[in-house]
């Protein structure tokens, strides 16, 4: 394993929309590897394949005893409603409130290639979002909460 260098703000890659992983072999849990390991050295709970440079659509979250590995990830399915202080490895320094769904069910595929599906909760599916939407080139200040109703959107 090998730390990775995070992308920092400004970066163009952090604003594409990520390409979906084809290939399911070694460099691949390699990449996972280092992902997480960086992750867990920057002392964050999320990592995005854009943060180290790969425009591909994979994220590594980590919330207390819950460790998710997520190629392809989509969320299919989201219900309630959090507010909450929200900031990011890419964007040091900053830190804005956001409102995300309470729960959510995603769909990805892990390491292997094997169909997996998930029902999360509170900060496990705040992390889930926000790196879900570094891979369609979202960052979390471009969801900023200024008060008042707002539906979440699926």
């Amino acid at each position: 394993m090998a730390l990775r260098d995070i992308v920092k703000d400004g970066d163009p890659i952090l604003r594409k929309k990520c390409r979906e992983v084809d290939k399911f072999d070694g460099k691949l849990a390699k990449l996972l590897d280092d992902m997480h390991e960086t992750m867990k050295h920057a002392d964050g709970v999320g990592l995005a394949g854009p943060q180290v440079g790969i425009a591909r659509r994979l994220a590594v979250v980590e919330v207390g005893e819950t460790y998710l590995e997520m190629v392809n990830p989509k969320i299919v399915a989201c219900s309630g409603s959090q507010i909450g202080q929200e900031a990011c490895l890419s964007v040091p320094g900053k830190s804005c409130m956001v409102e995300r769904p309470m729960n959510v069910t995603v769909r990805y595929k892990d390491r292997r290639g094997m169909e997996k599906q998930g029902e999360y909760s509170g900060l496990t599916a705040r992390a889930c979002c926000h790196e879900i939407d570094h891979l369609d080139g979202v960052l979390f200040y471009d969801n900023e909460y200024k008060g008042g109703y707002r539906k979440v959107n699926n």
